[in-house]
């Protein structure tokens, strides 16, 4: 955790996320979105956070791209992005399942994993909204920690069934775990809009 953070737990435990994303139309600020670097797979290894007076956010151990514009962006402001080849992978696993795969062009972590969603029910159970009702992100830039806010509605989340896991990306993260993932999820997505970084106090 950067310095004033603390883990975030729920059940007594803390917590590391494997979450991927297709990002389209991303944009800067509110500008128009950005052709080509805009759309792009980001695969991200996170901790999650929480402020002595109550304000949640996610820390990110490393978020692979596929987009080095975007990789230089984000590090100027504290984000360890990675570049690597990330790309969505629809035939990983039995259909309808959906996929995501990491190659990084150094160091060699890679990932795959896929999975099957539920879309015949939506699920809010606390550990499902624990893990994803985050608004922001705690990071260092500059000898402070800051945090950038994130505006979304809320997640629409659905069950999934883990049909691959290959991942080496939590291990490069310096993060042991064992076992099968306690909670799967997917979702269909949500608008997403990062705010001004703000230092702790």
């Amino acid at each position: 955790m950067p310095p004033g953070v603390l883990p975030d737990v729920f059940d007594g435990s803390s917590w590391v996320g494997l979450v991927a994303f297709r990002m389209q139309g991303a944009s800067l600020g509110r500008g128009p979105a950005v052709p080509y670097f805009g759309d792009f797979t980001e695969v991200n290894v996170r901790l999650y956070s929480c402020e002595p007076g109550g304000r949640r956010g996610v820390v990110f151990l490393s978020l692979d791209a596929s987009r080095f514009a975007v990789l230089l962006a984000a590090r100027a402001v504290g984000i360890p992005y990675v570049w690597s080849h990330a790309h969505v992978k629809p035939g990983l696993g039995p259909d309808p399942a959906i996929g995501y795969s990491v190659r990084r062009f150094r160091h060699g972590a890679e990932t795959d994993f896929a999975v099957t969603p539920d879309l015949s029910n939506q699920t809010a159970d606390p550990l499902a909204i624990h893990l994803t009702a985050r608004f922001g992100l705690h990071t260092r830039l500059l000898g402070r920690t800051i945090y950038v806010p994130n505006t979304h509605t809320p997640w629409p989340l659905h069950r999934a069934k883990l049909t691959v896991l290959d991942d080496q990306l939590v291990a490069a993260a310096g993060i042991t775990v064992s076992g099968t993932p306690e909670s799967v999820l997917f979702s269909p997505g949500v608008g997403t809009r990062f705010g001004l970084p703000r230092p702790l106090a």
